[in-house]
């Protein structure tokens, strides 16, 4: 039996709970509580009418949302895998309301979801149980943007692809690109440290994130929001929340480094017998592409052949085992473009290339770029996913997918494998028609076990969430992991924020 509970809001002003007690199902994604039953809910506080009342005075009639069918979409995650009972959600406009939500929150002792675009792929994003979600939907100003440095200073509500459209009219661009980009929030981006498409020319967001403005659990306000390129004074405060997945602090602003705009892209996607051909011509574009390469993408054909599948996007070449799917961008064209065919001269040269096309007009290169962008869309058609995102060595990038087809066997509908060759970032994944806690016993903890044992790290890039949080063994030390617990006790003692990611149970 589930418990919904919706706020009514009386002529009189007053808000009533009105409890439903139904047997009907919310959504057809399992609940976490039930997926995970060794997980158990802490000793928090319950929502009240009371409690709903001083909410409302915070935020206003539009800044809240207590209808269960209106929350069924922030309770689920993106890929359907984990579901929530959160019966309210609140929406702030500023970091000042941010603020009086978490102070009341740690007062009464409410734990608290922080949201941003909901498109994460380990659970950190919705609650566990009926934690509050706070969405960052309503923070999306751009409140400053330097021409002469580079540097944009927004809320941490905005939409990445309203960011790059923005940048992009001053000649400027965002230096990171998720296929996602259209629905995440830079301050989610910020928050699980997202890595993206381009990471090998422009680096990490570590580096291109000069400041940040954070509330901490208990309602303070920690302005870090320094836009200077070099400031060395004292601690460097912001690292710690980038890639801190809302469980420190939730940050509420940014000062983002951009870069200028390339004029002139091109890009070349081909076809290869073999992963040793694709690291190939990953070495020979090291020596032939290096001041021009912006991206260095890997496929298989099961990959592709679930996008051809599923989303009936037509390649622009004949079938092959593998696909690379190669940038270039810069400021001469011809430059660009001598490079590339050289480049692709000297790998046709050495049988490398067996098939393969150079795309320079903008909308063809937005189609060929699709057909990468939206594997994870294709893969969701077959039911569930078992998606790991991971990085390795560059000569044990692909074996873990051999390794994994051959294990599960006809136990699975797909095995695929397709990444970021140039940062070692491979995305993992098996589906089958539903969930099978058989299939995800095999799966896990053995892939993080081989990744270790490679010297990998087990979450490249979309952090670790719920589903990660007792596998961080794998990649970091005891001592590491004692010494992040600390930093969690000290800034925020109640446990208040988003409870049960991250940090391994205790």
């Amino acid at each position: 039996m589930e418990v919904c509970v919706r706020a009514v809001r009386f002529k009189s002003g007053r808000i009533k709970n009105v409890i439903d007690y139904n047997i009907r199902r919310l959504s057809n994604v399992e609940l976490t509580s039930l997926r995970y039953p060794n997980i158990k809910r802490k000793t928090y506080s319950k929502i009240s009418t009371s409690h709903l009342e001083n909410f409302g005075k915070i935020l206003g009639d539009e800044g809240m949302i207590t209808s269960g069918s209106d929350l069924e979409s922030y309770n689920t995650d993106w890929m359907k895998t984990c579901r929530g009972q959160s019966t309210l959600l609140l929406r702030p406009k500023s970091t000042e309301e941010v603020s009086k939500i978490l102070s009341y929150c740690h007062k009464e002792n409410f734990a608290v979801c922080p949201q941003g675009g909901n498109t994460g792929l380990v659970g950190g994003s919705v609650p566990v149980f009926d934690e509050i979600i706070l969405s960052t939907a309503r923070m999306k100003k751009i409140w400053e943007f330097n021409e002469l440095s580079g540097i944009m200073i927004c809320d941490a509500g905005c939409v990445l692809e309203t960011l790059e459209s923005f940048a992009n009219g001053i000649g400027f661009m965002v230096p990171l690109d998720l296929g996602a980009k259209g629905s995440c929030h830079i301050g989610g981006n910020i928050a699980t440290n997202a890595g993206g498409l381009r990471l090998i020319r422009y680096g990490s967001l570590t580096g291109n994130v000069l400041g940040l403005e954070v509330v901490l659990a208990d309602g303070r306000i920690l302005d870090c929001l320094s836009a200077n390129r070099k400031d060395n004074t004292g601690y460097n405060l912001r690292q710690i929340f980038i890639g801190s997945e809302g469980t420190l602090g939730i940050i509420t602003k940014a000062a983002i480094l951009c870069v200028v705009k390339p004029s002139n892209v091109a890009i070349s996607f081909l076809g290869c017998s073999s992963f040793n051909d694709i690291l190939k011509l990953f070495k020979l574009s090291k020596s032939m592409l290096c001041e021009v390469v912006s991206s260095f993408e890997m496929m298989d054909h099961h990959a592709l052949d679930a996008v051809e599948k599923h989303l009936k996007l037509k390649l622009p070449i004949s079938h092959h085992p593998f696909y690379a799917l190669v940038e270039v961008s810069g400021s001469n064209e011809e430059h660009n473009k001598e490079k590339l065919s050289a480049w692709l001269e000297r790998g046709m040269e050495e049988n490398l290339i067996k098939d393969g096309t150079m795309v320079t007009e903008p909308g063809r290169i937005q189609n060929v770029w699709g057909i990468r962008e939206r594997i994870t869309e294709a893969l969701l058609h077959e039911g569930y996913t078992y998606k790991y995102d991971i990085s390795l060595p560059l000569n044990n990038y692909y074996e873990i997918v051999d390794i994994m087809r051959e294990r599960l066997g006809s136990g699975i509908l797909r095995c695929c494998g397709y990444g970021h060759i140039g940062d070692g970032n491979v995305h993992l994944n098996m589906t089958s028609t539903n969930y099978s806690s058989d299939i995800l016993n095999q799966i896990e903890p053995f892939v993080y076990e081989w990744t270790a044992k490679h010297k990998g790290s087990i979450s490249a890039e979309h952090g670790l969430g719920f589903k990660k949080r007792n596998y961080i063994k794998y990649s970091k030390s005891q001592n590491a992991i004692n010494l992040m617990r600390d930093m969690k006790n000290l800034l925020d003692p109640k446990g208040i924020l988003n409870p049960y990611k991250v940090l391994p149970d205790e």
